[in-house]
């Protein structure tokens, strides 16, 4: 792997970081604070973090691409429909049949979509895999 490669995924690491902790905290205030169901909350508060994500790497992460800002969004949320659903369907199983702590079951799950929404964005949405940051 070439260092325009590791310096982007550490990029992006660290949006993805920054906005999955706020994922979080919205889910805590939707579930604790304002009664919302778990799987809903969990829905809505990634569809949110992962909105303020794309902007954030768009300018930061895959610098270079081609496509249009409102292009390049509705590809994202295309993407982001995928993880939103296995998010949804993993907390529910995780949580109502393996009785994980919504927290914990969120954090789980947090990896595979986090990994699978890169993947999507270097080389579908963005195309800026193997160019130069």
């Amino acid at each position: 792997m070439d260092t325009f490669a590791v310096k982007r995924f550490a990029r992006y690491s660290l949006v993805g970081g920054g906005t999955f902790l706020f994922d979080l905290v919205l889910l805590f205030l939707f579930t604790d604070y304002l009664g919302i169901n778990y799987v809903i909350a969990a829905g809505v508060a990634f569809a949110i973090a992962v909105s303020i994500n794309y902007f954030i790497s768009r300018r930061f992460v895959f610098k270079g691409t081609q496509r249009t800002l409102g292009r390049g969004y509705v590809n994202f949320l295309m993407i982001a429909g995928g993880g939103i659903t296995f998010v949804m369907l993993m907390m529910y199983v995780l949580v109502s049949i393996f009785n994980a702590p919504y927290l914990v079951a969120r954090v789980m799950v947090a990896g595979v979509t986090g990994v699978f929404n890169y993947l999507l964005n270097l080389y579908v949405n963005f195309k800026v895999a193997g160019k130069k940051l």
